[in-house]
Order: C-alpha cells, then sequence, then structure tokens
C-alpha cells in the first residue's frame, strides 16, 4: 500500500511538472527568430536579433501588457521588433533597461525603467565606452542614441506595468528576477559562448552570481546574447569561468591566454568577447 502511495505521488508530481512546462513555438522574421514561451497568464517573446552584436531582447506579456528587458543596438533590428510588437494583443508599456541602454530611436514614447546605477553606467560608466566603441566599429546602422531614466526602478520588489519585478543591483547595473515565469535576466550566460570577464575579481562576482541562480533553481535564465537557457548552461558556464581563470593564470601573455581558450573550447561563439577578456586579464602596457 505504501509503495503504491509512493508511485501514485510521483506520477502526480510529474504531471505538475509538465503542466507547468511552458508550450515554446518559433517564428522566423526577416532577420531574427522570436521564440515564444506560453506559460498561460504570462507569455515570453525571446527575440534573437542576429545582429553583429548577438543581442537579445525580451518581451514579457501579461493581461494585454508587454514589459520589454533591453532593446535592439541597431536600426534593423529595432524596426523589424516594432513590427513584431505590433501584430501582438499587447501594449508596450515599458522598457526595463539594464546593461543596454543605447538603442534610443526604439520605442521612443515608451518608458524607461531603471536605476541610477544603471543610467550612470550607460552614460558615463563602462557602458557608455562600449556604446562609444560600437558606434566607430559598428557606424551608420548601429544606433548610438543613449536611452534615459524616466522612471526610477526600487531595489527588491515592484510592479511594473502589472507584473511583478525584483532587481537586484550588480556591480554594473542590475539583474532582474521575473518570479511569475521562475526566471532571471542577467547580462550575460551562454553556454556556448564566450563571456566578457574583466580580470580575476569580475570572474569571481561572475561565480557568485551563477551558485547564486543554482540555489534559487531559476527555471529559466534570460540573457542579453543568448536565447533562454536552463540550470545545465549554468553548470557548464561555471566550469568555463573556472577554466578561464586558470587559463589566465598560466598564461605568457593575452596571444597566448587566447590560444589557450580557443584550444579547450574551439565550437565557443563570440571571439570578439574573448578578444575583450584577453584585453582585461592581459592590459596593454
Amino acid at each position: 500500500m505504501k509503495k503504491a502511495i509512493t508511485v501514485l505521488a510521483a506520477v502526480l508530481l510529474c504531471a505538475a511538472c509538465a503542466a507547468n512546462k511552458p508550450a515554446v513555438r518559433t517564428q522566423t522574421l526577416d532577420k531574427g527568430t522570436v521564440q515564444v514561451y506560453d506559460f498561460g497568464k504570462v507569455k515570453l517573446h525571446a527575440y534573437d536579433t542576429r545582429d553583429a552584436m548577438a543581442d537579445s531582447v525580451f518581451l514579457v506579456e501579461k493581461d494585454g501588457n508587454l514589459v520589454i528587458i533591453e532593446q535592439p543596438a541597431f536600426y534593423e533590428g529595432e524596426k523589424e521588433l516594432a513590427a513584431y510588437i505590433d501584430t501582438l494583443n499587447a501594449k508596450p508599456r515599458a522598457k526595463v533597461l539594464s546593461y543596454h541602454m543605447s538603442g534610443g530611436a526604439f520605442l521612443p514614447d515608451v518608458p524607461v525603467h531603471t536605476t541610477p546605477q544603471a543610467r550612470e553606467y550607460g552614460h558615463h560608466g563602462g557602458g557608455k565606452a562600449l556604446i562609444d566603441g560600437f558606434v566607430q566599429a559598428f557606424g551608420a546602422p548601429f544606433d548610438g542614441k543613449i536611452s534615459d531614466m524616466d522612471r526610477e526602478l526600487p531595489k527588491g520588489e515592484s510592479s511594473v506595468a502589472g507584473l511583478t519585478l525584483r532587481v537586484i543591483p550588480t556591480a554594473e547595473a542590475f539583474d532582474v528576477e521575473i518570479p511569475e515565469i521562475n526566471s532571471v535576466y542577467t547580462h550575460m550566460l551562454g553556454a556556448d559562448t564566450h563571456s566578457i570577464i574583466a580580470g580575476p575579481a569580475h570572474a569571481d562576482a561572475i561565480l557568485d552570481t551563477l551558485r547564486q541562480f543554482q540555489r534559487k533553481n531559476y527555471r529559466y535564465i534570460l540573457s542579453a546574447h543568448h536565447m533562454p537557457e536552463g540550470q545545465a548552461e549554468v553548470a557548464v558556464k561555471i566550469a568555463y569561468i573556472q577554466d578561464i581563470k586558470e587559463l589566465a593564470a598560466s598564461s605568457r601573455d593575452a596571444a597566448d591566454f587566447k590560444a589557450r581558450v580557443k584550444a579547450k573550447y574551439p565550437a565557443y561563439l563570440g571571439e570578439n568577447y574573448l578578444d575583450m577578456t584577453a584585453g582585461f586579464f592581459f592590459p596593454s602596457k
């Protein structure tokens, strides 16, 4: 009898897990793609821009409202995503911008929600330096207009257009939890992609964050340069960051470091990010 009850409990648990798993469909656009995760009351639209920076933008739809997390950086992507939004039965009510303040021409009438720290990062700090570099590198197709803060996001929990968000400050800007879909947005994960790692201390900070993601057991990790990922990808990324630290410590210079990393991770995307990491670990004299 006890065994039968245990089996029944396991069956019910599996059924509950299946019920909580969102339906996922992919829509191909002219340039990018959108993956739509249907949780029932809430939908997540993950837009892969397929632009030169491999950016991703996330639309969270609830009760006819859209909360947009980050924004495209190229005019072509801005136009395509705006056209996609026009096909939805939901209105954009807020843009939540953290690490990507460029792209200010995208839906300029939608209020920007951010933190003072993230605004500083994008207007005067490391984010601004990156935007200046992208303007030089990509020229006219890149939207270098920097968005400003219309509404301040407080630390911790708040409601944005009816959607509960929890802001988690980081060294540069902030991550944001979306409890209703058990997910978190952060700048970079990408289990098959190099990350920008600004030296040993930054590597340790990333490891701390990823271990928190494991402890909190998020279903999805959303990041600005990848489609949604899960806990398996978090574990892969932890091993990668640890390897980066060890390879940097044993390398002679930036060229030696990059060669060792590429030998161990030959299929990884984002070699420009590896170049930036090498510059941080081995700054030019």
